[in-house]
């Protein structure tokens, strides 16, 4: 078994006394008694043989179901995929709160769920039948269904339920308001919903369709049917403490083991989610008419002096203001993704001449250094050859002080910290990306500095922009509806804002997947950071392991490279770990 127990990741031979026996099985929690103290744990194997010599202690008492045996070995793999205790992925799938009631028989993973026969809901018809066929016909890929902002995912999960049924139907969605929605839209038509995670217990009587968001990926369905992942791109699916597993990942392993296809939808998919799976899309006319009209306002030749509100700008949001009820939206992020360099005579921003990421002043006098990819170049503007840089800064507060007095409209201020509700009936909102999600409906969304995502310090900012792109599209509703999406920037040229503009992510992705398999980046290659006092000796340790590549970013923190999750997960499960802190994050967010 498997105990709950802080830097204790062990397992101990225990005996079943005869009165808990009908309680135990494997996935089960349990208390023990461990130095003196009863703790939890879950029982992760059963029939074991008794080591030679050694009297197995009696189990102290149960503690309730816990996950299904088939998600006790998805823990295993989690554990060695992202480097991590197995408590930690136990802990997630398994129930608030103690559950005594026993799990109907679900059949093991070659048998037939327990609600196979419920009812199933029509078909609805019209494209989803053509995209469903499309997941079933890709020969057990996961499916990638790149479906424009505006188009509605229910109807592809109708489908699927109409095609499978409810039970062993897992539905994920990024926020806990978008779960809320999705499952009282299948109820609304006759369809059983476990809602995680509440619905644990109904979840593991097999007979609803589960919808939950990150932590449903590790639901209690003994057998996976089908899974659909809804905005599959969204780094809500991340888990940003260590371990840093992804929902997404999960999912698409539960569909291998158990054979069920694996639907990622997504209005514009990254590299990695589409690199081995089966790109499904909906067609040029349909995706065209799904985005919104995407405006790039180009500012390449305003004096920086002149500040964050251009002259198109005021044109399009003055005449929507006077309009009743109509709301716009400035985005722009406070503290930023990278400080921003412009020439000082013709406002061009300093760029990589080798991965176009944005450069700072570097340590030696006269140079410019770039954080992605550490190339270094003299301060030179790239365009008309001045040597004078000026820093581009503003926060959000004196954005909505200077946009709110420009425009004659009292403005509200919506950062993460704010109140997180909708800022009730305010007309001109300016604030952080948090607006974005705070924030169900707008006429226009406004992007007042586009630059700070586009040439963020990091692999995977251009995919990162065309999301942000994207779900203010879905704020502001088609181009037949009048929606419109209005970008400033000094790069007008770049490949996100024409995919955005041309409704066609794969402008995107053609050239981000030429950089990545050029530099060996995910998916043609692994990356792990390693973080703390402990970082240096454990970086040490993996350095005598072939195919490995371990290089220092900071004091303590150091990048690790290798061909493949296999031979990552394989050599950071073979290195000791030290004594001191140590955070192990497998594919980091900002490398």
């Amino acid at each position: 078994m498997a105990p709950d127990v802080p830097a204790i990741h062990r397992r101990f031979d225990y005996s079943v006394p005869a009165a808990l026996a009908p309680e135990i099985e494997v996935g089960s929690r349990v208390r023990i008694s461990l130095h003196g103290r009863r703790v939890g744990g879950w029982v992760v194997e059963d029939g074991v043989a008794v080591t030679d010599g050694v009297s197995p202690k009696p189990l102290s008492a149960s503690s309730g179901q816990g996950p299904p045996p088939s998600v006790v070995s998805l823990a295993e793999w989690a554990a060695w995929r992202w480097a991590g205790p197995l408590s930690s992925f136990l802990g997630t799938a398994s129930p608030a709160r103690v559950v005594r009631r026993r799990r109907p028989p679900q059949a093991d993973r070659l048998g037939t769920p327990a609600g196979a026969d419920a009812p199933r809901p029509a078909s609805p018809g019209g494209g989803s039948v053509a995209i469903v066929d499309a997941v079933f016909a890709g020969q057990g890929l996961p499916a990638v269904v790149r479906l424009p902002p505006a188009l509605d995912a229910v109807l592809v999960v109708l489908e699927l339920v109409h095609r499978v049924g409810p039970a062993g139907l897992l539905v994920l969605a990024p926020s806990h308001a978008r779960a809320d929605q999705m499952a009282a839209r299948l109820r609304g038509v006759g369809v059983p919903v476990a809602l995680m995670p509440d619905g644990w217990e109904q979840a593991a009587a097999g007979r609803s369709v589960v919808v939950g968001t990150r932590a449903g990926a590790w639901a209690p369905v003994g057998r996976l049917l089908g899974a659909v992942v809804l905005d599959a791109h969204d780094e809500a699916y991340r888990e940003e403490r260590a371990p840093t597993w992804s929902a997404v990942d999960v999912v698409v392993e539960r569909g291998r083991r158990d054979a069920a296809p694996v639907v990622l939808v997504t209005p514009c998919p990254s590299v990695v989610m589409s690199e081995g799976a089966n790109v499904i899309t909906a067609g040029r006319a349909v995706e065209r008419r799904g985005w919104p009209v995407v405006e790039v306002v180009d500012r390449t030749g305003d004096d920086p002096r002149t500040g964050l509100f251009s002259e198109r700008l005021v044109r399009v949001v003055r005449p929507v203001l006077e309009r009743p009820g109509a709301r716009v939206v400035c985005i722009l992020n406070r503290t930023g993704r990278t400080r921003l360099l412009a020439c000082a005579g013709c406002g061009a921003l300093a760029r990589c001449t080798r991965c176009g990421g944005a450069v700072a002043q570097g340590e030696a006098a006269g140079a410019l250094a770039c954080r992605r990819c550490g190339e270094t170049r003299p301060a030179v503007c790239a365009v008309c050859d001045s040597t004078r840089m000026k820093s581009l800064r503003i926060g959000v507060t004196r954005a909505t002080e200077e946009l709110s007095a420009l425009l004659g409209t009292e403005a509200v201020e919506v950062t993460g910290s704010s109140d997180p509700t909708d800022p009730g009936t305010a007309r001109l909102v300016v604030g952080t990306e948090a607006a974005l999600h705070r924030i169900a409906r707008a006429d226009v969304v406004a992007f007042l500095d586009i630059d700070q995502h586009l040439l963020a310090p990091r692999f995977g900012a251009g995919e990162e922009t065309l999301a942000l792109l994207a779900r203010a599209a879905r704020l502001v509703g088609t181009r037949d509806t009048g929606g419109r999406v209005l970008v400033q920037t000094r790069i007008p040229d770049h490949e996100v804002l024409a995919a955005a503009a041309r409704a066609d992510p794969a402008l995107v992705t053609v050239p981000e997947r030429a950089v990545r398999e050029e530099l060996g980046l995910p998916p043609f290659g692994t990356l792990a950071e390693l973080r703390g006092p402990g970082a240096a000796a454990f970086a040490d340790g993996l350095r005598a392991i072939d195919l490995l590549s371990v290089s220092a970013t900071e004091s303590d923190r150091w990048l690790v490279r290798a061909p493949d999750h296999r031979t990552m997960a394989d050599a950071l499960a073979a290195v000791a770990r030290p004594a001191e802190r140590l955070r192990v994050e497998v594919d980091p967010t900002d490398a």
